[in-house]
């Protein structure tokens, strides 16, 4: 029995690796290729762990760790999934439920379970750990775009209010760092490397 609960860790440990095979739209900070949802993990991992002090109250570091090493499994089988591809999100969560079901289920059932809990966790977005996991990864990819002067924002023609869309969770997930996302996003805007969004023109008739 031991060693067939070994052989599972084993296939499962084998078949993670092919994470390292999924290309991510964010650039590395250097500029010199495109991020895998690996790498992305890895980053989460070490900012959780640098950013322990900004975590509000509740919020378990270890859990929060474990929850942002697995989190992108699924793209194994999902892909990834550009956070402003309005088409691609449609189907996104069908695609990764199917997935975590697979790639967890190769692990003995109590880990498999305590897996699949920790992304359903994430995924729902509902305890102060997972928030404040949801919130740093809203801001690495942030920071990949600042420092590579607008990254995947100025290739995909990326504008203001859809960056403040995508790093809300941060307001609630780690609130003391949502004046430093702030400020980051203005200087972006004024640095060209995000469009500004467009002006609102109220229809004729319309004073509310």
């Amino acid at each position: 029995m031991q060693i067939n609960r070994l052989t599972q860790q084993i296939q499962f440990i084998i078949e993670i690796d092919q994470l390292k095979q999924v290309m991510r739209q964010t650039l590395l900070i250097d500029g010199s290729r495109r991020e895998n949802s690996a790498e992305h993990s890895w980053h989460l991992g070490v900012m959780a762990i640098a950013l322990a002090e900004y975590a509000p109250e509740g919020v378990d570091i270890f859990h929060a760790i474990k929850m942002l090493l697995i989190h992108d499994l699924v793209e194994i089988d999902a892909g990834d999934t550009f956070c402003y591809d309005v088409q691609g999100n449609d189907s996104k969560v069908e695609r990764e439920v199917q997935a975590a079901l697979r790639l967890f289920g190769l692990l003995p059932a109590d880990q498999a379970r305590e897996l699949r809990l920790l992304w359903d966790e994430f995924e729902a977005g509902e305890t102060p750990t997972a928030k404040f996991a949801a919130a740093l990864d809203r801001i690495q990819p942030l920071l990949h775009n600042q420092q590579t002067q607008g990254g995947t924002w100025r290739i995909h023609g990326i504008r203001r209010d859809q960056v403040m869309k995508r790093v809300a969770p941060v307001e609630t997930g780690a609130p003391e760092l949502w004046p430093f996302v702030l400020q980051l996003i203005d200087d972006c805007v004024t640095a060209g490397y995000i469009k500004e969004s467009p002006a609102f023109t109220p229809v004729a008739g319309d004073y509310s």
